[in-house]
């Protein structure tokens, strides 16, 4: 449901005419969105992932790669959407382009 909610406000260019991708391969991960002109990768995470080290080496691994990581909680994009919305826009402009 978050996922797709997302997804729903982000495809077809539709925040500020970026290109987003869902389920999208990177090295041995799959990032939840991805957009590839900016770099950038949304992930989306439940209470499964606090405190997670596999989710700080995947980041850190992502990172060194070349990729901004920013990460939601599940209930944010259900009660929070604007602001997750928000802070997409900002991580776009901060990221560095292809």
């Amino acid at each position: 449901m978050r996922e797709k909610r997302l997804w729903w406000l982000v495809r077809n260019r539709q925040l500020d005419g970026h290109k987003f991708r869902r389920q999208h391969p990177i090295g041995v991960f799959v990032a939840d969105f991805v957009c590839i002109e900016r770099r950038l990768i949304i992930e989306l995470d439940g209470g499964q992932h606090a405190d997670s080290a596999g989710d700080a080496r995947r980041t850190a691994w992502l990172e060194d790669h070349g990729w901004l990581v920013i990460r939601f909680w599940n209930n944010d994009v259900l009660t929070g959407t604007e602001g997750v919305l928000e802070a997409i826009l900002r991580a776009l402009k901060d990221s560095p382009s292809v």
